[in-house]
């Protein structure tokens, strides 16, 4: 039987193993959750939407005949990878999580960690600022009750409803972003602070860069708790785990 891939996708890095599967000749399906409305064009055959939690996913494994499973979902996507945990281990089915080292704080940071969005709205609860919520549009509902303060929002797709500040300005953008562009953004909105979740990577980390060059503060979400799983941090290592999981189901 040969290798068919299931790719949780939705960072830099599934988009890199789904190139480097491809050009090795391994099929497989790349899997978006659909919180973004224009995923990226990928090399294999894509689909897009949830599996209806761990039954639902242990069916779909079954019915499409996939053989190893790789969660390369964003670190903040726990509930996905929770699921995935859960499903292989019910189908007997090796996984692997292609991850990314989170960011850590470096000489000139002004850091604030909290360790959720409801610490990063306590962060908040202080006089008018001039605040860059950069933390997708999921979350945003969160910060409703800090009307106070004026938002500087950057998302990868148009708000499908009006954001829930009244006083906003959205910029729609798709990383990676460079350091030298988001700090002229900070000036030129005049920044008092950035919200940030520690997504880990380089796509997204010229904000936390450009707060550092700026001396401005940033309170830092810190990624939620996974499940104990295997996990890898390139193509090429996941690559060759694959080629090895028959006998090691990644756990």
């Amino acid at each position: 039987m040969g290798v068919n891939l299931l790719i949780l996708a939705g960072t830099s890095e599934a988009t890199a193993f789904a190139r480097a599967a491809a050009e090795a000749g391994l099929a497989g399906t790349v899997s978006f959750a659909g919180r973004v409305a224009r995923p990226l064009r990928q090399p294999l055959p894509q689909r897009t939407g949830g599996f209806g939690g761990v039954a639902g996913l242990r069916s779909y494994l079954r019915a499409e005949g996939i053989t190893h499973v790789v969660d390369a979902t964003h670190p903040f996507a726990a509930a996905m990878s929770r699921n995935a945990v859960a499903a292989c281990a019910a189908e007997n089915l090796p996984l692997v999580a292609l991850t990314r080292p989170e960011w850590a704080e470096q000489p000139g940071d002004r850091w604030t960690r909290v360790a959720d969005f409801a610490g990063a709205v306590a962060a908040l609860d202080r006089p008018a600022a001039s605040v860059m919520l950069a933390i997708g549009r999921m979350h945003l509902g969160a910060f409703a009750g800090l009307p106070q303060h004026r938002y500087l929002l950057r998302l990868v797709d148009p708000p499908e409803t009006p954001p829930p500040f009244p006083r906003h300005e959205v910029i729609v953008d798709r990383g990676p972003f460079d350091t030298g562009s988001d700090r002229a953004l900070m000036e030129e909105h005049g920044l008092d602070i950035v919200v940030s979740k520690n997504s880990g990577g380089t796509g997204a980390y010229a904000k936390i860069a450009a707060a550092r060059e700026l001396g401005l503060p940033v309170v830092m979400i810190d990624r939620p708790a996974q499940p104990e799983r295997k996990e890898l941090h390139d193509a090429a290592s996941v690559l060759d785990w694959v080629t090895h999981a028959g006998a090691d189901l990644g756990v």
